[in-house]
C-alpha cells in the first residue's frame, strides 16, 4: 500500500482528503511545513500532497527543502488560489503538479494514479 504524506493544517480539508484516500492509501498528516519535512524523512512516503499556505513554514518552502533531499518524489501543490502565478510559483519551488481547492475526488484520484504505481 502506497503512503501519502498530506501536509494540511485545516482539519476540514484533511478530513475530505482522508475520506477520499484512506481506503486505498496509507495516510500520514503534517500540520505545517516543518512537520512535513520531518515526516518525509521518517515515513518515506510515495507522494506528498502539499498545502501551500500553512503556519510555521509554508508549503513552497517545505517543498524546496524536500527537493534538496529527494528530487524524484511526486509533490502535488494544493491551494485555494487558482491563479496561473500560483501554479508557476509551485512549479518553481519544485512541485510536480498542482491542484486547486475545492478538491474534486475524481480529479484527485486520477492525478494520484498518474504518479503512483499499484
Amino acid at each position: 500500500m502506497n503512503t501519502i504524506l498530506i501536509a494540511e493544517d485545516t482539519d476540514s480539508n484533511y478530513l475530505l482528503l482522508s475520506i477520499i484516500l484512506r481506503k486505498k492509501y496509507r495516510l500520514v498528516r503534517a500540520f505545517n511545513g516543518e512537520e512535513a519535512i520531518e515526516l518525509f524523512k521518517s515515513e518515506k512516503p510515495d507522494l506528498i500532497l502539499m498545502d501551500i499556505k500553512m503556519p510555521v513554514m509554508d508549503g513552497l518552502t517545505a517543498t524546496r527543502e524536500i527537493r534538496k533531499i529527494d528530487t524524484n518524489i511526486p509533490i502535488v501543490a494544493l491551494t485555494a488560489n487558482a491563479f496561473d502565478s500560483d501554479r508557476q510559483k509551485s512549479q518553481d519551488a519544485g512541485c510536480t503538479d498542482y491542484m486547486s481547492k475545492p478538491i474534486i475526488a475524481s480529479d484527485l484520484i486520477a492525478l494520484l494514479e498518474k504518479y503512483l504505481q499499484e
